[in-house]
């Protein structure tokens, strides 16, 4: 084998499903050794099996032309010695990483707990890949349908809980045995902020607790992530619950209720989606000094109702619905909306709720997002604009079979034909929950998008008084 079929043993995954029919290249090889006459040939020899795109073309160059250069890459060893102490090896390998591969600060932390507590990162990685998987023996287990933690997740979730703290950087001083007073570092301090370190997460990864916890987000609304828009609104909800739960000692139906509030509130305005660790850390701060249960429940509706003003609902959340991004936090919260008010789904006597539930596995998803006037049908009146088309507000949950039977078809052709299945009073109710006004077929299309825009603000406020009440 030449040095070149040596470099090109890897397979190319631009090609790689196309592997049952790729030609011999050889052939090629012997006859020119050249990368630019390979790549030539071989291309030549696939166009005989099938059409070869400009773009795939030149990806297929890149991959390969980055293969070859492969063999030129630098590799660095580093050999320590042995008489270096276990806090030198974790410096040398922070220092080292922070040059190299970008590391952020849970990567420290979990490099210190491999030299101080190893069994502690064991735990937290094996928690963490259970949880990827529903056990096929119906033994206890951390899966679950909202999400599947890696461990820089979840320490962070113990790092609020124990040290009260979001900026991870805090942490990692605190845990090399710093006193953040004195500046002076000790052997004694960090073997106290360790076992701070493992009682938390021994609280946080307690199962009882972290399934205790998705009862909240379920009692919220959210059956499940796939209305979910950020992973920080669980975990940092997850922490302030255990906070409230293990420090403040909440009951628990009250402690429920409250948290399904806060996470109501936290996804529907994206609270830990920009900043999260300053955000965070602002709602730590927000906890000092406190110690007795009501001071904890006032201190979070007091932030709720910050928040939920009266401005929010009938100006702020409408015009954010003025928006065609598909993971937007205001349609989210509507879906939600719709579960606490167990809606039907429009034109269907299924419920929104039901037909969101992950336990329910199909080959086709349940439910489909259907633009009221389809795409087809703007197009034909002359709206183009991507961003017109695919507002919010022109978009609703419908059965994926109705979804299929009404495809592109005209609104004023396809509304009624779908409403002659229900009564006047079933209507009524079903266009109030999935906030249409009545004979919404027959609007000039820019009419209907503001219109819509108000109504859906005033059923995510229905959906968020349902939980407050």
């Amino acid at each position: 084998m030449t040095p070149l079929e040596e470099r090109f043993e890897v397979s190319n995954p631009a090609i790689e499903k196309d592997a049952e029919w790729i030609p011999d290249i050889s052939e090629i090889w012997k006859s020119d050794t050249s990368t630019y006459k390979y790549v030539k040939n071989f291309l030549e020899r696939l166009r005989s099996r099938r059409a070869v795109s400009d773009e795939e073309e030149e990806r297929i160059e890149n991959a390969i032309s980055r293969l070859e250069k492969i063999v030129d890459y630098p590799l660095t060893a580093l050999e320590v010695s042995p008489s270096v102490d276990e806090d030198q090896v974790a410096e040398i390998f922070v220092r080292i990483n922070s040059k190299g591969t970008p590391l952020n600060q849970a990567d420290f932390i979990l490099t210190l707990m491999s030299v101080f507590w190893d069994d502690g990162r064991a735990e937290l990685e094996d928690f963490c890949r259970r949880a990827k998987a529903q056990p096929l023996d119906n033994q206890p287990s951390p899966f679950n349908h909202y999400i599947k933690p890696n461990p820089d997740q979840l320490l962070r979730v113990s790092v609020a809980l124990g040290f009260r703290r979001a900026r991870l950087e805090y942490v990692y001083s605190l845990l090399r045995g710093k006193d953040l007073q004195t500046k002076q570092f000790s052997i004694e301090q960090r073997e106290r902020q360790f076992e701070v370190l493992r009682e938390a997460q021994k609280y946080t990864l307690k199962l009882h607790n972290w399934h205790d916890f998705f009862k909240v987000i379920r009692s919220a609304g959210y059956p499940s992530d796939r209305i979910i828009s950020s992973h920080n609104t669980i975990l940092y909800t997850y922490a302030l619950w255990l906070i409230g739960k293990r420090d403040f000692e909440v009951n628990d139906r009250e402690l429920r209720k409250l948290m399904a509030r806060w996470f109501f509130m936290s996804a529907l305005t994206g609270r830990y989606t920009d900043s999260p660790e300053a955000r965070m850390e602002q709602d730590m701060a927000m906890l000092r000094g406190l110690s007795a249960p009501e001071h904890f429940v006032g201190a979070l509706n007091r932030q709720i109702d910050v928040v939920l003003t009266n401005d929010f609902w009938e100006v702020t959340l409408p015009n954010q619905l003025e928006t065609a991004a598909a993971q937007n936090t205001g349609q989210f919260a509507f879906f939600a909306a719709l579960c606490l008010l167990d809606a039907n789904v429009l034109y269907s006597n299924m419920k929104v709720k039901d037909l969101l539930d992950p336990t329910t596995k199909s080959s086709k998803a349940a439910l489909d997002r259907h633009h009221l006037f389809p795409r087809a049908y703007l197009k034909s009146m002359g709206i183009t604009d991507r961003r017109s088309i695919n507002q919010v507000a022109n978009y609703t949950l419908v059965e994926w079979k109705d979804n299929v039977s009404i495809s592109n078809k005209p609104p004023r052709e396809y509304a009624p034909q779908m409403e002659r299945y229900f009564t006047d009073e079933e209507l009524a109710k079903m266009y109030e929950w999935h906030a249409l006004p009545e004979r919404w077929y027959e609007m000039d299309y820019r009419d209907f998008l503001e219109e819509r825009r108000r109504r859906i603000a005033q059923v995510i406020r229905k959906g968020y008084m349902r939980l407050l009440n």
